[in-house]
């Protein structure tokens, strides 16, 4: 079961993706999470994140190669927090390579070797104003590309705003 959680930011994915895998049976959670800790404020909110799940999760921290990691992860459900980083990453990463396309296509394959239940969370930037450069529209679009060939692909898609889930799928 795959299932793509997206909104905005601060909309409550997050919260309603944990909600959802701490209900499962899973003895064990993998939470993977993209972020990386460039700085004392996101080092400090990671160390709060992680105080804040039981002692069934494990964090695996993978900035980059989603489509490898996740067909083979033991655990008994997964959650990935987020493509919206992952896809910045895959722009901007030193050892990103030259085609985020070729990794989105690759991530929305591996999704089907995916043998557990998984969650993935992601933001929706595509509801606002064009953005007025080329760098933020690149993103723009390959995240809105991203999102779409993972829901593509997904048993479930539920966008959340205000902290109240819509199923679209």
């Amino acid at each position: 079961m795959i299932h793509l959680v997206t909104g905005g930011a601060r909309a409550g994915k997050s919260r309603f993706v944990l909600t959802q895998a701490e209900a499962t049976s899973a003895p064990s959670i993998a939470f993977v999470a993209t972020a990386e800790r460039g700085d004392d404020e996101m080092a400090e909110r990671i160390l709060r994140h992680q105080a804040e799940r039981s002692a069934r999760w494990h964090t695996v921290e993978e900035p980059l190669d989603l489509e490898r990691l996740l067909p083979t992860l033991a655990h008994g459900a997964i959650v990935v927090d987020c493509l919206t980083l992952w896809v910045s990453n895959l722009m901007f990463h030193p050892r990103a390579g030259s085609d985020p396309e070729a990794r989105i296509d690759a991530l929305a394959s591996a999704l089907g070797r995916v043998a557990v239940p998984t969650w993935l969370v992601t933001n929706e930037v595509g509801l606002g104003i064009v953005p007025g450069d080329p760098i933020s529209r690149r993103y723009r679009d390959l995240l809105g590309r991203c999102n779409q060939r993972v829901a593509a692909v997904a048993d479930h898609v539920t966008f959340v705003v205000s902290g109240l889930p819509m199923t679209l799928k």
